[in-house]
């Protein structure tokens, strides 16, 4: 899917990231930062019932088999709520088919969506909205519950285009995973909590 921001309509295409995205890609992280800290900060309520084909910063990612991946977003009642979904390791230009199936996509690493608060310990990027893994419901033994994630909208007038930084939680630090990701709106998502 592909959002026109002109028409605030979303529209079919051949599910490949557009050419905003690939630009980002190549970008260096000391231009991301720079895109971040212009970026403004989201609409939660733009963010729930979708899924974002998502795009790991550095190119070293590939190795890890992390590239590529889906998040979506939900609401719960007054909150909204998120999941990550594993895909496809193809090339960047291909569409993104999520595993198992593009039917039936596992959904893991969930995380709660909230504007930053200034007064608790993750403040970092206060234009920002926090994903945070750490009171997303996930297991305790799942490593991803110590993932922060800051999302600004690279765009103001299009609410189709995030960038988003890594950060993790041991105890009372924060430590900087020093790589960015990039999600694009990709097709309609859960609209309720009803993936559990």
């Amino acid at each position: 899917m592909r959002h026109d921001a002109t028409a605030d309509t979303v529209t079919e295409t051949d599910n490949r990231p557009s050419d905003r995205v690939l630009a980002l890609e190549q970008m260096s992280l000391r231009d991301l930062e720079q895109v971040f800290l212009d970026g403004a900060t989201p609409d939660l309520d733009q963010l729930a019932g979708w899924e974002f084909r998502g795009l790991n910063s550095p190119r070293w990612f590939r190795m890890l088999g992390i590239k590529k991946f889906m998040k979506g977003f939900y609401k719960r009642d007054a909150d909204v709520y998120g999941y990550n979904c594993p895909v496809v390791q193809n090339a960047i230009e291909d569409p993104w088919i999520a595993k198992p199936d593009d039917a039936n996509p596992k959904r893991f690493g969930f995380y709660r969506v909230s504007h930053v608060d200034p007064t608790s310990r993750d403040n970092e990027y206060l234009h920002a909205v926090l994903l945070d893994y750490g009171r997303g419901g996930n297991p305790r033994t799942d490593p991803s519950g110590g993932l922060r994630d800051y999302l600004v909208q690279v765009d103001p007038a299009d609410p189709a285009l995030y960038l988003g930084k890594a950060y993790y939680a041991i105890g009372p630090l924060r430590i900087p995973t020093a790589s960015f990701f990039i999600l694009e709106r990709h097709r309609p998502g859960l609209t309720n909590v009803g993936l559990r």
